[in-house]
C-alpha cells in the first residue's frame, strides 16, 4: 500500500505545472518556463523535427561519435579480438566501429574471435536501423512544407468607404501561387466575465475579403471597425490596457508542392497606430504598365 501511494505520488508531481509564461511572438505562442516541469526528451521525435537544422547536425554527429565509442569499448572489453589492430588502442578499435557501422569495411582490420564477430553483427543491425531512422527524419524536415509570407511591420488604423478599418498588408515572398488562399483574424484580450472570471478572450474579426482564388503579390487585409466589431469603442489605452493582440493565420496550397501552406503573425497593441496609412507601392511606369515597389511595403504616414 505504502509502495502504490509512494508511485501515485511520484506520478503526480511528474504532472505539476508551475507558473508559466506565455508570449505571442509572430502568430506562435512561446511560453517561458515551460521547460522546469516538461522535458521535450519526452518526445523525441517532435523535438528532432522542430530542432534548428544547426542543432539536428550536431545532435546526429554527437549520437554518431557516442555509439562509435561505446561500441569501440566494447571490443577493448574482448582482448585482442580485431586483426591488425594495435590491442588495448582505443582509436583503432574507434575507427574498426566507424567502417563497420558504415558499413565501409576496408579490409585492413577485421574481426578473429568470436566475441568481436558477435559485436560486429550487432553493431551491424544497430547500423542499418541508425541510417533508416536518420533518412527518414531528414526527409521528414526537408518535405514539411513551408510559406514565406512577409507582413508589414504595424498595422493601421484609418477611415476606408468613411469608416475606421484596421489594415495591414501582407505579400508572397516565392514566385509562385498560393492557391484558394484564406485569411483569418483574430482578436485576443483580457477580459472579466459578470462573474468575475478572468479570462483571456478570443473574437473573431470580419474581414471585407478573406480569401483569394490566388495569392501572387500583395494582399491588403481590412476590418472595418463598425458597431458589430469587438474593437468598436476602444482607443489606443484601452488596447494596451486589455493585453490586445491581434493574430493573423493565413493558409493555402502551394501550386509547386501541391500541399497546405500556413504563415502566421501577430501584432501588439504597440503595433496597431491610429491615423495612419500604407503609402501607396503601386506604381506605373512610363509605358502605362504596372509594378510593386516592395521598398515600400513597411512605410507608413499620417493622416493629414
Amino acid at each position: 500500500m505504502k509502495f502504490r501511494l509512494k508511485r501515485l505520488l511520484q506520478k503526480q508531481r511528474e504532472f505539476l505545472i508551475p507558473l508559466v509564461h506565455i508570449k505571442l511572438q509572430n502568430g506562435q505562442f512561446e511560453i517561458l518556463g515551460l521547460g522546469v516541469w516538461y522535458s521535450y526528451w519526452r518526445d523525441p521525435y517532435h523535438l528532432l523535427l522542430t530542432l534548428p537544422w544547426a542543432g539536428f547536425l550536431a545532435l546526429i554527429a554527437l549520437l554518431y561519435v557516442a555509439t562509435n565509442a561505446l561500441f569501440a569499448l566494447a571490443y577493448l572489453a574482448g582482448g585482442d579480438c580485431i586483426e591488425n589492430a594495435r590491442p588495448g588502442d582505443f582509436l583503432d578499435a574507434f575507427f574498426f566501429s566507424v567502417q563497420t557501422l558504415a558499413s565501409i569495411g576496408y579490409g585492413a582490420m577485421y574481426p578473429k574471435t568470436t566475441y568481436a564477430n558477435t559485436i560486429v553483427t550487432v553493431e551491424a543491425m544497430a547500423g542499418l536501423v541508425g541510417i533508416a531512422v536518420m533518412t527518414g527524419l531528414a526527409f521528414a524536415r526537408f518535405s514539411r512544407p513551408t510559406a514565406r509570407v512577409m507582413f508589414s511591420r504595424v498595422a493601421v488604423i484609418t477611415p476606408h468607404e468613411g469608416v475606421p478599418t484596421l489594415m495591414f498588408r501582407a505579400a508572397n515572398q516565392r514566385r509562385n501561387q498560393v492557391l484558394e488562399a484564406q485569411m483569418r483574424v483574430y482578436l485576443m484580450r483580457d477580459e472579466v466575465s459578470l462573474e468575475g472570471l478572468f479570462l483571456r478572450r478570443f473574437h473573431d474579426l470580419r474581414l471585407l475579403r478573406s480569401q483569394t482564388p490566388s495569392f501572387v503579390l500583395t494582399w491588403v487585409a481590412m476590418h472595418p471597425i463598425d458597431e458589430y466589431s469587438p474593437l468598436y469603442g476602444m482607443t489606443p489605452e484601452s488596447l494596451t490596457q486589455t493585453n490586445t493582440t491581434i493574430v493573423i493565420s493565413l493558409s493555402g496550397i502551394d501550386e509547386t508542392v501541391a500541399q497546405v501552406v500556413h504563415a502566421r503573425h501577430s501584432y501588439s497593441a504597440d503595433e496597431i497606430l491610429w491615423n495612419y496609412r500604407f503609402v501607396d507601392i503601386m506604381h506605373y511606369t512610363n509605358e502605362g504598365h504596372r509594378y510593386i515597389d516592395y521598398s515600400h511595403f513597411h512605410d507608413i504616414l499620417p493622416l493629414d
